[in-house]
């Protein structure tokens, strides 16, 4: 289902091991990679040093890495980054962990006024190479407070970069690069997709990643560049635009609404891989975009507005959106508002009528 020949090149390095991984396991991987690797390193969080964080990303970094280096931080958003920034400014490359994304709001102003202007404010003296990860998105029953998707709150402030994965292989690699890079990357990591991937099917069993080519991870270093988007599926008739758990969700709609659908994970949301986007949907003339966030002002609107001003001329539908709903993340109808497959069937088959 994965074309690997269309996926973007990436580096590895000397180490010739591939084990299989979940999501869990191929960040922790990174970390662990990359604070060996690079004494400038270090990871710290709400429970993220002796506990290994909520979901166990930042699993025996302090044993092995040291106090210094893979520590606990107080309940205090804000100063989790405003200290990140700090330490990025004097050389060192924070990865702070925001335990769950609807949390991240605290820190708002200090990723918006300090870490995404540093390098324009000091004209280049000085840059906040700082890594905020999150687990993020819904689908776990976690309710209005632990299910949110803020990525648009982000992506609209310029000098911030926004990743977010669907599987372990570029969990690992995008880390890896996020990490290296100089500026401030936010990094949300789809909490559903954490142990398996997830289809959107919820009444059937988790598949577990170990069955996925994508989950088959080098244990050495991993780059994958931030900006490049993957091809999960070739298609001739629809493009669908997806990131994060959608990516799955997206396929299993393909499926599901048996459409020859070309399936792209966006990988990174800022920057993003234009030049892909407009050669798909130039080829396909149709375009539909998923993602779980509400609809009004969520990523999906960008893109749309995108596809519009490249590919106005080869359209054959309009493009259409399936979007999580503008309310509050319920709980008790939590699969009402998480976009599953058949939301996705019904709008791929209704741009292939032409959008009626």
């Amino acid at each position: 289902m994965v074309d690997q020949d269309a996926a973007p090149a990436s580096t590895v390095g000397d180490s010739p091991a591939v084990v299989p991984m979940n999501m869990i396991q191929a960040l922790n991987s990174a970390l662990d990679v990359k604070m060996t690797e690079d004494p400038n390193v270090l990871s710290f969080g709400e429970d993220a040093g002796y506990f290994g964080g909520v979901f166990r990303v930042t699993d025996k970094l302090q044993q092995k890495h040291g106090l210094i280096r893979s520590f606990d931080a107080p309940i205090s958003e804000c100063g989790i980054v405003a200290a990140a920034i700090g330490m990025g400014a004097y050389g060192l490359r924070p990865v702070v962990e925001i335990q769950f994304a609807d949390y991240i709001y605290p820190a708002y102003d200090q990723i918006v006024s300090e870490a995404a202007k540093l390098r324009y404010r000091s004209a280049g003296q000085f840059t906040a190479p700082i890594v905020v990860r999150s687990p993020y998105g819904g689908g776990i029953f976690g309710g209005q407070t632990h299910s949110q998707s803020p990525e648009s709150l982000f992506t609209h402030i310029a000098g911030l970069k926004v990743v977010i994965p669907s599987n372990p292989y570029d969990a690992k690699g995008l880390l890896t690069a996020a990490i290296e890079d100089d500026d401030p990357v936010i990094f949300f990591e789809p909490k559903r997709l954490y142990n398996g991937p997830f289809d959107g099917w919820h009444e059937k069993p988790v598949s577990p990643w170990k069955a996925q080519d994508l989950a088959q991870v080098p244990t050495g270093r991993v780059v994958e560049p931030l900006g490049k988007a993957r091809i999960m599926r070739e298609g001739a008739d629809v493009t669908i635009l997806a990131y994060g758990t959608m990516v799955w969700v997206s396929l299993a709609g393909a499926e599901h609404a048996g459409v020859d659908a070309e399936v792209i994970d966006l990988r990174s949301l800022v920057p993003l891989d234009i030049e892909a986007i407009e050669a798909s949907v130039k080829k396909t003339g149709r375009c539909v975009i998923v993602h779980e966030a509400p609809r009004t002002s969520g990523f999906g609107a960008e893109l749309s507005a995108l596809v519009q001003e490249r590919c106005f001329h080869h359209l054959e539908a309009p493009i259409t959106r399936v979007t999580g709903w503008d309310t509050p993340y319920p709980h008790a109808f939590e699969w009402e508002y998480f976009p599953g497959p058949e939301r996705v069937a019904e709008a791929l088959k209704a741009v292939m009528s032409g959008g009626r």
